[in-house]
C-alpha cells in the first residue's frame, strides 16, 4: 500500500506561480512512476506531468510545458510540481498518482494504483 497526500494548492491571480506537494508513504519502494492529473469542473481528469522515481525521467502535456516543472525529492518521498505562468484555464483539482507496476502509458489514468485526495487550484483572471 502507498498513501499519497497532496497539498499546496491556493487561490492566485493569472500568471502567478504555486508549488504542489506530493508526500508519499508505506511502501514507496514500489513506486516506478508519479505523476500529476487535473480535473476541472465538468471535465474529464487529465495528465499534467509525470516523473520516473529515480528522477532521470520525465514527461508533460503540451499545455504546460515551459510553464511547469515536475521534480522529486527522494529523502522526503515527496513529488513537487512547480507551476509559473498559471493561467484561469489551469484552474481545476489537481491529484497525485503512484504507479507500481512497471510499463503503461504515463498519460492514462487507469496505469496507476495509488490516488491522492486532491488539492484545489483557482487562477483568478
Amino acid at each position: 500500500q502507498v498513501q499519497l497526500v497532496e497539498s499546496g494548492g491556493g487561490l492566485v491571480q493569472a500568471g502567478g506561480s504555486l508549488r504542489l506537494s506530493c508526500a508519499a508513504s508505506g511502501r514507496t519502494g514500489s513506486i516506478y512512476i508519479m505523476a500529476w492529473f487535473r480535473q476541472a469542473p465538468g471535465k474529464e481528469r487529465e495528465f499534467v506531468a509525470g516523473i520516473s522515481w529515480s528522477g532521470y525521467s520525465t514527461y508533460y502535456a503540451e499545455s504546460v510545458k515551459g510553464r511547469f516543472t515536475i521534480s522529486r525529492d527522494r529523502a522526503k518521498n515527496t513529488v513537487y510540481l512547480q507551476m509559473n505562468g498559471l493561467r484561469p484555464e489551469d484552474t481545476a483539482l489537481y491529484h497525485c498518482g503512484a504507479d507500481v507496476n512497471i510499463g503503461g502509458s504515463w498519460t492514462r489514468q487507469v496505469v496507476y494504483d495509488y490516488w491522492g485526495q486532491g488539492t484545489q487550484v483557482t487562477v483568478s483572471s
